[in-house]
C-alpha cells in the first residue's frame, strides 16, 4: 500500500509538474530592431532577413538603422516573373521567397534605408500586395500563353510598370544623415557583404556536409543549403546566439501549437493536449533526425514562413525555447510577448527548414568541414 501511495504521490508531482503556466527567464536576448508588421503580403522572407540585417548591422557597426524591407522585394519580383516566362509558367510564381533572395538582391541593387523606399502607395499605411500579385500573375499567364506566337519582349517593362505603379519606382541616389550614397555605397556603409552569409538546413535525403539545392515551392532562385545533421544544426545554433548572432528561421507554422496569440511554439508528447499546451507546460516529443525526416517527406512539415531568432529563454522547469522575432505586428490582442514567439528546442528540431547567418558564427570544426 505503501508503495502505490509514493507512485501515486510521485505521478500527481510529475504531471503538476507539467500543467504549470510558463513562466520564462531571459539567458540570452541580443540587440534587434522594432518589430513591423508585413501586413496582408506574403513577404516574410524580406522582413525577416531584413530584420536579421539590422541586427548585423548593429553588431558589425553599432549603427542602428531601419533598412527598407520592400527594396529588396521590388527587385526579386522581376527574377521571379523572369523564372517563371523562362520555364514556361511551370514554376511557382507567388510572393512567397527565401533568406538567400535578400542576398542575391543585395549583392546586385544594395541595401537603402526605409526613409528613402517604404513601397507603399500614396496615403496608405499598411503593406497590401493581394492585387498587386493577381496582376501580376495574370499579365505573365498571358505572356506564357503566347497568344503572338513569340514571347513578346514587351512584357519586362510592363512588369516593371506594374511594380512602380503599386510599390514606387526605387531611387538608386539619395541622401542619409546629409551625406550623399547610392544603394551599393550604402551597402559599403553597413558592412553588409552577401557572400558572407550560409544558409543551413538538415535531411537525410541528400549528404551530409554537403550543400545542395533544396526542393521547396518558395526556392525559385535554386538557392544552395549546406546540409548538417539535425543534432549539429541545434548546435549551430544554440553557439550562434551564443557568441552574439542572430540567425534567420524558415520554418513550418501551421501547426496548431504555434500560436503567435499565445507567443508559443511546441510540439507536445500528447497531440490531444495541443490546445493546453500552448497555455501550460505539458511534455513534449523527442524529436529524432528520422521524425523530422519523416515529417518532411509527408508534407507534415513545410515551407511557409520565415522569422528572426534573436535569444534564448528558459522556462521554470529549465527547458530551453528560442526568441523568435515575428513579422505580424505588436497588437496584444493578436500577439503576445510584444510580438515575439518562444519556440521549443522540440518544435525547432521538428518544423525548422533551414536558418541563415553569418559564416563568422559558425562553430570552427563545423565551419572547416562545411567550407574547408
Amino acid at each position: 500500500m505503501r508503495t502505490i501511495l509514493y507512485l501515486g504521490a510521485y505521478l500527481f508531482c510529475f504531471y503538476t509538474g507539467f500543467s504549470q503556466s510558463y513562466q520564462f527567464k531571459t539567458l540570452i536576448d541580443l540587440e534587434t530592431t522594432e518589430i513591423i508588421s508585413q501586413g496582408n503580403t506574403g513577404t516574410c522572407w524580406s522582413f525577416s532577413t531584413v530584420s536579421f540585417l539590422e541586427s548585423e548591422i548593429i553588431r558589425l557597426t553599432g549603427n542602428h538603422i531601419d533598412i527598407s524591407e520592400m527594396y529588396q522585394v521590388r527587385h526579386t519580383y522581376p527574377a521571379k516573373a523572369w523564372n517563371y516566362i523562362m520555364r514556361q509558367g511551370k514554376a511557382q510564381f507567388s510572393e512567397g521567397g527565401l533568406a538567400h533572395d535578400v542576398m542575391n538582391s543585395i549583392a546586385q541593387h544594395g541595401l537603402v534605408p526605409q526613409a528613402v523606399y517604404s513601397g507603399l502607395e500614396s496615403n496608405k499605411t499598411n503593406h497590401n500586395h493581394a492585387e498587386m500579385a493577381a496582376v501580376l500573375k495574370g499579365v505573365l499567364d498571358v505572356y506564357v500563353s503566347n497568344p503572338g506566337k513569340r514571347l513578346s519582349p514587351k512584357w519586362e517593362p510592363v512588369i516593371e510598370n506594374i511594380l512602380d505603379t503599386y510599390m514606387g519606382k526605387p531611387t538608386d541616389s539619395f541622401l542619409y544623415e546629409g551625406k550623399h550614397y547610392t544603394a551599393k555605397s550604402f551597402q559599403k556603409l553597413t558592412k553588409i557583404e552577401p557572400d558572407q552569409y550560409v544558409s543551413i538546413t538538415s535531411f537525410t535525403h541528400q549528404p551530409f556536409y554537403e550543400s545542395f539545392i533544396l526542393n521547396i515551392p518558395d526556392n525559385f532562385s535554386n538557392g544552395k543549403f549546406f546540409n548538417v545533421p539535425l543534432d549539429t544544426l541545434i548546435t549551430i545554433i544554440n553557439e550562434a546566439l551564443e557568441n552574439g548572432f542572430t540567425l534567420t528561421l524558415d520554418c513550418d507554422v501551421s501547426e496548431t501549437t504555434f500560436s503567435a496569440k499565445h507567443g508559443i511554439a511546441v510540439i507536445p508528447e500528447v497531440e490531444s493536449t495541443a490546445a493546453e499546451a500552448i497555455i501550460s507546460i505539458r511534455p513534449e516529443k523527442h524529436i529524432t533526425q528520422a521524425y523530422r525526416q519523416q515529417a518532411f517527406t509527408s508534407y507534415a512539415t513545410t515551407d511557409d514562413h520565415l522569422m528572426h531568432i534573436t535569444g534564448i529563454v528558459t522556462d521554470q522547469n529549465g527547458t530551453i525555447y528560442y526568441k523568435v522575432k515575428n513579422s505580424w505586428g505588436t497588437d496584444q490582442t493578436r500577439v503576445a510577448n510584444n510580438g515575439y514567439v518562444y519556440m521549443s528546442e522540440s518544435f525547432m528540431r521538428l518544423k525548422t527548414i533551414s536558418v541563415m547567418l553569418h559564416k563568422d558564427g559558425l562553430p570552427k570544426a563545423i565551419k572547416k568541414k562545411l567550407m574547408p
